[in-house]
């Protein structure tokens, strides 16, 4: 997929809190499918060269966070799609961030600040695959981020892909613009739950 390419320079993501558009320094997507992978490393040490302070990755792969530990890089680990279904049961979304994020979480650490809860799960090519269970996992990782005592400085966030939402051809602006009708009442209850926790609402765009 585009998306996770190595280094691929586009706009991560929009980061929305009520009243507030957040979208502060450059950042880019690390992807690890290549077929020819840099030691992660080497990409850390890019990244700081290039002054890049933010990061979003497509897991939370060991050898990746172990090289961005004390870089003070501010980062989006990331639940793959296929894991979503898993994360429905707390006590396994509890295991994961204690796997993924408590061992990190010390000074000199990583620095987390994001865990993506799949990756745009509502796209229509899925067929409806993880409906229904991206919100409760984004709700067990939240709460046992709470739980882990990072919820104020750690935010669970599912970034969606640009077609959740559309505005009418009759009135083609922003502001006219609605979720669409198969997912309207789910994403009304995901964007309440964000709201709730002072967590982002987070888009994909591609120019």
């Amino acid at each position: 997929m585009t998306e996770r390419l190595l280094f691929m320079l586009t706009l991560v993501c929009i980061l929305a809190t009520e009243g507030v558009f957040v979208a502060e320094g450059l950042g880019v997507n690390w992807g690890t499918m290549a077929t020819h992978k840099l030691p992660p490393k080497t990409v850390v040490q890019m990244l700081k060269d290039n002054g890049i302070q933010k990061v979003k990755l497509f897991d939370a792969d060991e050898s990746t966070m172990s090289a961005l530990a004390g870089s003070g890089i501010q980062v989006m680990i990331a639940i793959p799609n296929n894991q979503l279904d898993a994360m429905n049961s707390y006590d396994t979304a509890k295991k994961w961030v204690k796997k993924n994020v408590t061992a990190y979480n010390f000074e000199g650490g990583v620095n987390i600040k994001y865990v993506a809860v799949g990756n745009e799960p509502f796209l229509t090519s899925y067929n409806n695959s993880f409906l229904n269970n991206t919100l409760p996992a984004l709700q067990n990782i939240q709460n046992a981020l709470n739980e882990a005592g990072y919820g104020d400085t750690i935010k669970a966030t599912v970034p969606l892909n640009a077609d959740v939402y559309f505005s009418p051809a009759d009135n083609p602006v922003p502001s006219a613009g609605r979720f669409r009708t198969d997912i309207n009442d789910l994403m009304t209850r995901m964007v309440q739950f964000l709201n709730q926790n002072n967590a982002p609402f987070t888009v994909n765009t591609r120019s």
